[in-house]
């Protein structure tokens, strides 16, 4: 649970919102602090591209990026400076999500192995 404007919200045992209706730009801070990232307008790039998708792709934010931005800025290793832990899990942790089914489907796979 954390409190943000008074407003109590449910978080899962990983910090991902329960409610991804109660999400806005102070909890982002609050949960990007937690997450040891100080957020710029790269980041916020990338945290509100995440609101408005469905199913977070990394291959889309790519195109989107590179459409913006150029090939260089384009990569992997870019996002990855900015979410050190991992596109998924960090930038939809920020953006207000769930926690992606993707992370559940990896999670699972490597659990059979």
């Amino acid at each position: 649970m954390l409190a943000v404007n008074k407003t109590r919200v449910a978080m899962d045992n990983e910090g991902y919102l329960l409610d991804p209706e109660q999400r806005d730009e102070s909890l982002a801070l609050q949960i990007a602090t937690s997450e040891n990232i100080v957020i710029t307008d790269a980041h916020w790039e990338i945290v509100h591209f995440e609101l408005h998708q469905s199913v977070p792709e990394n291959r889309t934010l790519l195109e989107t990026l590179r459409r913006r931005h150029g090939k260089d800025i384009a990569t992997r290793k870019y996002i990855h400076t900015l979410f050190p832990y991992g596109f998924g899990q960090q930038a939809c942790k920020i953006a207000g999500m769930r926690k992606p089914l993707k992370l559940l489907l990896d999670l699972q796979v490597g659990l059979d192995a």
